[in-house]
């Protein structure tokens, strides 16, 4: 048997709220189930899902953690029956079903990567969430290929910004939306070729004047974006929907979707099937690990708190000031 703790560290949502709500509790240490790994946390990330669970808005899948947290690195803590490749000790960083805001963390096999070389614990967590969810909605369900136009909205935020960095590194080019001239400055930086402003402009008509029209629009809006979004698609466009920011519901032209073969689609990542999470990672350590690897791509991160912290990382993200991921170390 492993030299592991009996309890850990781990922050609990007490009741549904605000950021104050999170709170650390001791827990006993999870024992990884056959095909699952336990990982011994170093960092984790904030997300909107857990800002929307904490909020009583977005429950966890049947079988999940109750605890938030939804990408992890550390290293291998136990393995549980029939996993292969892995080690005791060795590096790890994975897309988690929840629980990673903990000492340890358990996860499914196949929705772990090695970090990318020269990549410490704390830059190799802020990759899953973000890179599964661009990787899915972007180029499997959107289907981007180099020389088409996409457009992405919230381009500072960390699927924003990864979103800009894999688009440009596939040969797309990218227009996105952001708040403050500031954020303009810094996904211009990553690869951006055009940042709009939504709050002060009419973004459509932009968009419109800069590229003539997308190809893709990656959406984290919807609401009364989401009629714009179509009427800027090229004939045969794909439109990605990957939040409601803005509001479920919209009002779009059946007639218009058709005349112009558009294909509006979207996704939530964390209900989908281990295998389809397996298949995304395959995918990213084939095609987009190289990229991190060779420092073509990388994480941003904007402030890093402690796990204990939980609540002030939360109102950080929520501040919406930051410019990629809000990090916690354990």
């Amino acid at each position: 048997m492993s030299a592991l703790p009996a309890t850990m560290t781990c922050i609990e949502i007490t009741k549904y709220g605000g950021p104050e709500v999170l709170v650390p509790a001791t827990r006993p240490v999870p024992r990884p189930k056959a095909g699952e790994i336990l990982i011994k946390v170093a960092a984790t990330a904030v997300n909107r899902p857990d800002i929307a669970q904490r909020m009583g808005n977005y429950a966890p899948p049947p079988g999940a953690s109750d605890l938030p947290g939804l990408e992890a690195a550390g290293t291998v803590a136990e393995l549980g029956e029939g996993v292969t490749g892995w080690s005791v000790g060795d590096e790890i960083c994975a897309l988690t079903p929840g629980g990673s805001y903990a000492e340890y963390c358990i996860v499914p096999a196949p929705q772990c990567l090695p970090p990318p070389k020269g990549f410490d614990l704390l830059h190799a967590a802020a990759l899953p969430e973000n890179y599964f969810t661009v990787w899915h909605n972007l180029f499997e369900r959107g289907q981007l290929k180099a020389g088409e136009t996409v457009l992405i909205h919230g381009g500072a935020s960390g699927i924003g910004t990864t979103a800009i960095q894999l688009a440009k590194s596939f040969g797309a080019t990218v227009l996105t939306t952001v708040r403050t001239a500031e954020k303009a400055t810094a996904v211009r930086a990553l690869g951006a070729d055009h940042a709009i402003l939504y709050k002060d402009n009419d973004w459509a008509a932009e968009v419109k004047k800069l590229s003539g029209g997308v190809d893709v629009v990656l959406d984290m809006v919807a609401g009364d974006y989401l009629p714009k979004n179509l009427s800027l698609l090229k004939v045969d466009g794909r439109c990605v929907v990957i939040a409601v920011q803005g509001g479920a519901t919209a009002t779009i032209s059946a007639g218009f979707l058709m005349v112009n073969r558009l294909t509006l689609t979207g996704s939530t990542l964390r209900p989908q099937s281990i295998e389809s999470k397996g298949r995304m990672a395959r995918g990213l350590k084939e095609k987009v690990w190289p990229l991190l690897d060779a420092g073509r791509i990388k994480p941003i991160i904007y402030k890093t708190f402690p796990l204990r912290d939980a609540a002030g990382a939360h109102a950080e993200l929520e501040r919406a000031d930051h410019v990629g991921k809000v990090m916690m170390t354990v």
